[in-house]
């Protein structure tokens, strides 16, 4: 498996496993499958080509079978923090190490810009997800009731967070 930033030429491809991970998880995402089915492959390069955000991928081959965004606070006062997003590992791929390392890629692109706080939410109910950011010395500040709405069926979002150093 390797693990790599993801380009702008990879858009067709992760848009697509994008559009898999909203459909097949709805609970799991705060975007939605059909706000993202509108948006094109252009719109998929223009978010990866992005100043402010960077994207990693897990590769078995040439299918893209994991990913994960970091996307950079732009204002003055928050250009430390970094936010987590839209993490996923194809179904077929869960347990092969695939999350591990391209959130390892995530922490380590963020040190390497000077990011020293890594934020994130996780869908309650989500224990693998979490169990995995925990791991990486993640810690739950908070949980927003009601986040998003999935057909009517409410779901709460718990916040985490860690601090960066240097080494």
């Amino acid at each position: 498996m390797e693990v790599r930033r993801l380009m702008p030429e990879d858009a067709a491809t992760y848009r697509a496993l994008r559009l898999r991970a909203l459909k097949e998880h709805p609970d799991a995402f705060t975007s939605s499958f059909e706000d993202e089915d509108k948006r094109s492959v252009e719109d998929a390069a223009k978010r990866l080509a992005n100043a402010h955000a960077k994207f990693w991928g897990a590769w078995d081959g040439d299918r893209l079978v994991g990913m994960v965004g970091l996307e950079r606070e732009p204002r003055e006062k928050g250009h430390h923090k970094g936010h987590v997003a839209g993490m996923y590992v194809a179904a077929e791929s869960a347990g092969a190490g695939a999350g591990r390392r391209v959130l390892e890629a995530l922490v380590q692109g963020a040190k390497s810009e000077g990011i020293t706080l890594l934020v994130l939410t996780v869908t309650e109910g989500n224990d693998r997800a979490k169990r995995l950011y925990e791991s990486f010395g993640f810690r739950s500040f908070g949980v927003e009731p009601k986040a998003i709405n999935v057909d009517g069926h409410f779901y709460g979002k718990t916040h985490m967070y860690m601090e960066l150093t240097s080494s």
